[in-house]
């Protein structure tokens, strides 16, 4: 993963909408509101419809919990309507939106911005997913996601039948007929069958997500990776050390690529039987994984509350970023500070490579 020249992502935009593609989920993994407003303009001029995402993590239900809660999201909200998007996402990636969470943040929306379409997002990984995605219809959503029944619960989304079913006879209808969800259902049983022998090995949910935060795309991959690392036995180690490295990157939102960020650390500091206090201590003789050193260069923007000190500057000490004139790390924009890609002269030694009969637009 990483940034792209602002003319990359508008001719991406372009040619996605040419292709075919209607909508365009935008999101930035820490919700980086400079990054979401390039990604929202290069779709607005590609003539597509904007679905702006705030990627969710923490608990708003809690006001323990800390920097994350309901007037953060609400300021992001404001920000995001304010450019003129079409839809609202709210992209739970871990599973982390409690059903009274659910009820809260979509209702305060809904209360602020009632002509916003909001589409709500998660993951079963504690087995709250049908609790939640009803209390967020109840609040005030207009869409939320499910996956077939055969396929839901766990990391993956909540039960589409179970959903259907609990709003039968309601002012939440789906109109959905549940003995053709079923009929439907039937053919991935049988598919899931025949893939049985490449799955994690994931048995039931998992409330310890709201401990470790980690989202549910990444977790079936990590267990696997943290095997292929050596690993084995230690995946408890692993999850107890991803909550330590959300801790010393900031307590961030962690979605693809900052999601990735905290999982190889996580497994730096399993695979060196390192504490959080040691690796502050030690930083600056330490070989952080790239993902690491990228993000604290600010490859991915800046995280909501800053970056935590005095590890930043300790893992930067002495290291300067490729392709720039000195610099240690990005003050703002990562894609603002990069030169626009050259299309044409890229275009021409490809030509001269394999020859212009082997290329297309």
């Amino acid at each position: 993963y990483t940034s792209y020249a602002d003319n990359v992502v508008f001719e991406f935009c372009k040619m996605s909408k040419e292709a075919g593609m209607d909508v365009f989920r935008v999101f930035d993994s820490l919700n980086y509101i400079e990054n979401m407003r390039l990604g929202i303009d290069a779709v607005g001029q590609a003539g597509g419809i904007v679905e702006a995402a705030v990627c969710y993590t923490g608990d708003v239900s809690d006001p323990k919990r800390g920097l994350y809660d309901l007037e953060y999201y609400l300021n992001f909200v404001r920000e995001l309507e304010a450019q003129g998007i079409h839809a609202l996402a709210i992209k739970d990636m871990a599973g982390l939106l409690k059903p009274n969470a659910a009820g809260l943040l979509v209702g305060a929306i809904r209360e602020e911005f009632p002509n916003l379409p909001i589409h709500v997002h998660t993951h079963d990984t504690a087995g709250t997913g049908v609790a939640s995605m009803l209390a967020a219809a109840h609040a005030g959503a207009d869409a939320v996601d499910a996956a077939t029944d055969a396929m839901s619960g766990t990391t993956a989304q909540p039960s589409l039948g179970a959903l259907v079913a609990s709003t039968q006879g309601t002012n939440l209808d789906t109109g959905i007929d549940l003995h053709e969800v079923s009929k439907l259902n039937e053919y991935w049983e049988e598919c899931r069958g025949l893939y049985a022998p490449f799955e994690s090995g994931q048995k039931s949910g998992s409330a310890d997500v709201y401990i470790h935060e980690m989202p549910g795309g990444q977790y079936t991959n990590l267990l696997y990776q943290s095997t292929q690392l050596g690993l084995t036995g230690q995946w408890s180690q692993v999850k107890t050390a991803y909550a330590a490295a959300n801790r010393l990157l900031g307590d961030i939102i962690k979605v693809t690529p900052s999601s990735k960020v905290t999982g190889d650390l996580a497994q730096f500091l399993v695979a060196n039987d390192l504490t959080e206090h040691e690796v502050i201590e030690k930083a600056e003789e330490l070989s952080f994984p790239n993902s690491v050193i990228e993000y604290f260069q600010g490859y991915l923007g800046i995280p909501p509350f800053g970056f935590p000190e005095p590890l930043r500057s300790r893992v930067l000490k002495g290291r300067k970023i490729e392709g720039t004139d000195g610099l240690s790390c990005f003050d703002g924009r990562p894609g603002a500070q990069l030169a626009p890609f050259d299309f044409e002269g890229t275009q021409a030694k490809l030509e001269d490579k394999w020859g212009k009969d082997k290329l297309s637009d």
